[in-house]
């Protein structure tokens, strides 16, 4: 039987959902994917609980044929994601839901004349600098790089490769570039990552004052409220130990015209004017970390692509209207 334990990060999935943004042509394969009854009837048992290919099969009644060419269209529309998981007959395939909402926009009704915008995503192990205090550490999606607890690990040359890396304390940071056009009026940055704090192996009940700078700008903090790892991370390698932290949370951190927020909660007063970033600008530097008098300075975790719960790297989008 496969484990049905939900993620801890579902908690909080009815007041920040996952969603998933299509525009026009791109929605064709998820609609097709949509017009079937068995796979919205998937879609429903998975929104609470992750289960093999054979526990979808026995509560709808199906064939396993049947109920694994379903979820195959499913997870080719990107619906759901699957893995193998040992058990105790061989290996069997668990499947986990992607997204809780999908929003498509019409050919036209997203437009906006004179506004664009621009994305970059950014792998987790290319960082530019990074200043960690054990417990630290980071790993690819075959193996640990380096070693475990020495700070010395973080400058290997293929520290490149990870899929996570932590620290108990300290900063890294990213550089991005700036594909905003010359002469571009930045409107709104927004920063999406799987993150948590650093506890040794893990502990569910372990804040951490996070806080966030842009080009050198402190944007503000967010309190992590633990390092996960009740229950097995959806994209965890199989040789990842299960005493280790397994999945973090998904944080949307933005920046507006109004003030900076995460998830829709404000979390100070700096604006987009406050940070310097126009057309002009070539590189957008992000630090994430812990300030020298934060009162939770537990570190953090962060997951790429191949580790945690979510298939995404750490994403800068940039929103802006065209010179004149």
């Amino acid at each position: 039987m496969a484990d049905t334990t939900p993620p801890s990060s579902w908690k909080g999935e009815a007041e920040h959902p996952r969603t998933l943004i299509l525009d026009g042509q791109e929605a064709i394969r998820v609609v097709k994917a949509l017009s079937s009854d068995v796979r919205l009837q998937i879609l429903n048992l998975l929104s609470s609980q992750i289960l093999s290919v054979s526990d979808i099969a026995a509560e709808l009644g199906l064939s396993l044929a049947a109920t694994g060419i379903n979820v195959k269209k499913l997870e080719e529309a990107g619906l759901i994601h699957t893995y193998l998981r040992p058990g105790k007959h061989g290996s069997q395939r668990v499947c986990s839901r992607t997204y809780d909402a999908i929003t498509i926009h019409l050919p036209g009704l997203s437009v906006r004349p004179g506004t664009d915008r621009v994305e970059v995503s950014m792998p987790v192990g290319n960082y530019k600098a990074i200043e960690a205090e054990p417990s630290c550490g980071l790993a690819s999606e075959d193996g640990i790089i380096g070693m475990i607890d020495d700070p010395r690990s973080f400058f290997e040359p293929n520290h490149v490769f990870a899929q996570l890396i932590w620290f108990g304390r300290g900063k890294v940071t990213y550089k991005f570039p700036n594909n905003m056009p010359s002469g571009a009026i930045l409107t709104r940055l927004e920063l999406s990552l799987e993150i948590c704090s650093e506890a040794p192996n893990y502990n569910e009940s372990w804040p951490s004052d996070i806080t966030l700078w842009i080009n050198g700008v402190q944007v503000g903090t967010w309190t992590c409220p633990g390092d996960f790892g009740r229950s097995r991370g959806r994209l965890t390698p199989l040789w990842w130990l299960d005493r280790y932290s397994q999945h973090g949370l998904l944080k949307s951190f933005s920046v507006t015209r109004e003030g900076s927020f995460v998830d829709g909660q404000r979390i100070s007063g700096v604006t987009v004017n406050d940070l310097g970033i126009d057309g002009d600008c070539k590189v957008i530097e992000i630090t994430l970390g812990n300030r020298p008098d934060a009162a939770y300075p537990h570190g953090l975790n962060i997951f790429g692509r191949k580790f945690g719960n979510y298939p995404q790297d750490i994403i800068l989008s940039l929103q802006y209207v065209a010179a004149p």
